[in-house]
């Protein structure tokens, strides 16, 4: 029953039905830290918008996948990033309404959006084909943004009530990283890891 299901995915009609949802997700994920982006130092630009990031790499994924190839090391930053990134935002969000911040449309709009971006990285784990070298270097890239966030402060906006946690949040996002590591390598490297092929 659940390879059934997840043989729907390595369908075309599915394929192009999440592109032309991630392709509007991803432009209005940038729109989103255009004022963010605007004050940041062009040095650091790359490492700000991470949700959008995400997206931007499974943009890539999908498309390789509707041209009939795989783009391991994508497939990995992909992944790793999604789930990272989408669990991340469901945190973040639930815990401002935790400490008091009030919540509206859009808080619950990003906490069902980065679920399925966690979700979907997750769905595709079988047409994966990413190597252990894939993860190191995504590993590299994962931490190596945790400290541009965190030790100079480029991190995304949290909201007011979520400020005084930064050094908690920092921490719990580095360990965030580790846990989408170890994730995508036991669903896509090991050995037991299911192996599926996206429909020719």
């Amino acid at each position: 029953m659940l390879h059934a299901l997840l043989r729907l995915f390595g369908k075309k009609p599915m394929l192009i039905m999440l592109l032309l949802i991630n392709i509007p997700g991803t432009i209005y994920g940038y729109m989103w830290y255009s004022s963010q982006l605007a004050r940041t130092p062009d040095l650091f630009l790359p490492f700000v918008p991470d949700s959008p990031t995400a997206s931007l790499f499974f943009v890539f994924v999908l498309i390789a996948f509707l041209l009939g190839r795989n783009w391991p090391l994508i497939e990995a930053l992909a992944a790793v990033t999604l789930i990272k990134y989408g669990i991340w935002a469901v945190v973040m969000n639930v815990a401002a309404g935790y400490v008091g911040d009030p919540l509206n449309w859009r808080h619950y709009m990003l906490i069902f959006s980065h679920a399925g971006m966690a979700l979907q990285a997750v769905l595709y784990a079988p047409y994966y084909r990413i190597k252990p070298w894939h993860l190191v270097v995504v590993a590299v890239w994962t931490v190596h943004n945790d400290i541009i966030d965190y030790v100079f402060m480029m991190h995304p906006t949290v909201s007011y009530g979520l400020m005084p946690y930064v050094t908690q949040i920092g921490y719990f996002t580095f360990w965030l990283s580790i846990f989408s590591l170890v994730t995508v390598y036991g669903l896509t490297v090991r050995k037991q890891a299911l192996r599926l092929e996206i429909e020719r």
